[in-house]
């Protein structure tokens, strides 16, 4: 072969390797793109079933406060009837004994 033709050869050869090498570049830069993009969107995902996971657990949370809420007033309020039943009951009790000593007051005065 005459080296003419070797050299057009080696220039073929680097043409196609500079074209290879490109081509590999630019598969290479799609490929990052292409995981960023997926990266961003795994992270989007996340956060939003974080989000939705914390709005769970919020409501989750409320919903218990409310219920012990609700136990205490029911506990309050049967607590509060037994105490006006045991005044009640004392009621006639305690209005003699307070006549009782208005009337010994007043017998002492006199």
């Amino acid at each position: 072969m005459a080296r003419p033709e070797v050299l057009d050869r080696i220039k073929e050869a680097e043409q196609e390797a500079d074209e290879i090498v490109a081509e590999a570049e630019q598969a290479r830069e799609e490929m990052i793109s292409e995981a960023r993009d997926e990266a961003d969107e795994i992270r989007e995902e996340a956060e939003q079933e974080a989000s939705e996971l914390r709005d769970e657990r919020l409501s989750e949370a409320r919903e218990e406060i409310e219920q012990e809420r609700e136990a205490l007033l029911e506990e309050g309020q049967a607590e509060r009837e037994k105490l006006e039943a045991r005044a009640a009951d004392r009621e006639e009790e305690v209005v003699d004994d307070v006549l009782e000593r208005f009337e010994e007051a007043v017998h002492a005065q006199t």
